[in-house]
């Protein structure tokens, strides 16, 4: 018998994983579906969606495949791009309505973050807001009466399928909340890139440059979580090698798994901490209901340039594990050509925000939960002046 070594055939990567949840991944395994819902006891479920997504194929056929396990469906999908917690209190209806005893949460990161906020509250007698994501407010929870997610990504972006926590919009204040529970976790995720080959080339560019953020932001938040960041390089990998392959062939199987990989990676690793990059973008999202991912790709460059003094040697250090030359400068080069090639706007002008509220936004900005990640402290003054740099498309490096 030779020894020496044989290239495996490419094929899109097919496993089981435990970590951080039950994870099903694998082209085509959206099949069992209705096997995962029985798994774990779940025998009335309601599927969260958003309404793009409501009336196609992937969804029908999901739908099937649970009714032919003998399981009783519904389906909710009055859910915003960026879910509100008057979405969350219609859908907590019609799952108490329904009898419903849990949820599939079948989308993007809006209908991942919504499904799980409607399956939380399904336990609990306290408004949504008394489990914002501060101090041990999660203790709160009553949790007996949680009703279990089985989560479906048919987006590669915020990794919500693998996260604790849901981002919902305050419509009163029009902020972003993180409400956050251990027991938000979904019980069961099945990743299936089959189901993503729909995605246009903006929505792929979109969520997989969240991905990109979730990992970066991870790896650069301080602290001593050397698991986290181990998992947030791999993911930069994973988003530097198959992105761009996504976006030009988004029938590409392979890149689209690797994508869902990174995506999930970039939620576990955050764990860590995120940052400006996130902390600007919330509230961008929330006043001017822009696209998250795309929004968090057209603050990164700053954001990196803001932090270069307490980074320098990590992103050198990064660079060298990614093959990109000229250290620092040479990172953010690598996230100026790969946001020319996925046709995103250099400045948060070219994606709908005006000048007019930049005191307001960076108020906001410096409130949210995630502006304490940061390497560098961010100062309401700071985030003001990183608003105006975004508009205006100065790069301080």
């Amino acid at each position: 018998m030779s020894l020496t070594s044989k290239p495996l055939t490419a094929m899109p990567p097919c496993a089981n994983w435990s970590y951080p949840t039950s994870i099903r991944f694998g082209a085509g395994r959206i099949k069992e579906l209705g096997g995962a819902c029985k798994s774990v006891g779940i025998k009335r479920p309601l599927l969260v969606t958003d309404p793009g997504l409501a009336g196609l194929a992937i969804t029908a056929r999901a739908l099937d495949i649970v009714r032919q396990e003998g399981l009783e469906i519904a389906v909710f999908s009055d859910i915003q791009p960026n879910p509100t917690s008057s979405n969350v209190d219609k859908g907590l209806a019609i799952m108490r309505e329904g009898g419903h005893d849990g949820v599939i949460a079948f989308g993007g990161g809006s209908a991942l973050d919504a499904g799980k906020a409607i399956a939380f509250m399904m336990g609990q007698s306290r408004p949504l807001w008394d489990f914002e994501d501060i101090g041990e407010y999660w203790k709160r929870a009553e949790t007996q009466d949680i009703a279990p997610v089985v989560a479906v990504p048919t987006t590669a972006g915020t990794g919500s399928e693998v996260g604790r926590a849901s981002v919902i919009t305050n419509e009163q204040s029009h902020s972003k909340k993180v409400i956050f529970h251990p027991k938000m976790l979904p019980v069961e995720v099945i990743c299936d890139a089959e189901l993503t080959v729909g995605l246009p080339p903006a929505i792929t560019a979109g969520t997989g440059m969240d991905a990109l953020a979730h990992c970066l932001e991870a790896y650069c938040a301080p602290g001593y979580h050397p698991m986290s960041e181990g998992i947030a390089v791999e993911g930069l990998r994973l988003v530097k090698e198959f992105l761009p392959r996504a976006y030009h062939d988004g029938s590409d199987l392979t890149a689209r798994a690797h994508m869902l990989a990174a995506a999930a990676m970039g939620a576990t690793a955050f764990q860590k901490g995120l940052g400006a990059i996130h902390a600007l973008s919330h509230p961008v999202g929330a006043i001017y209901n822009t696209h998250h991912g795309l929004t968090n790709a057209v603050f990164m460059p700053y954001v990196l340039a803001f932090n270069r003094q307490a980074i320098d040697d990590k992103i050198v250090r990064l660079t060298h594990w990614l093959g990109i030359a000229d250290g620092f400068n040479g990172f953010v080069d690598y996230i100026l050509k790969l946001r020319a090639e996925l046709a995103i706007a250099n400045t948060i002008a070219g994606i709908g925000v005006d000048d007019q509220q930049f005191t307001r936004l960076a108020e906001m900005a410096v409130a949210d939960p995630t502006a304490g990640g940061n390497p560098v402290e961010l100062t309401a003054g700071d985030c003001k002046a990183l608003y105006e740099d975004a508009y205006a498309g100065t790069l301080r490096l």
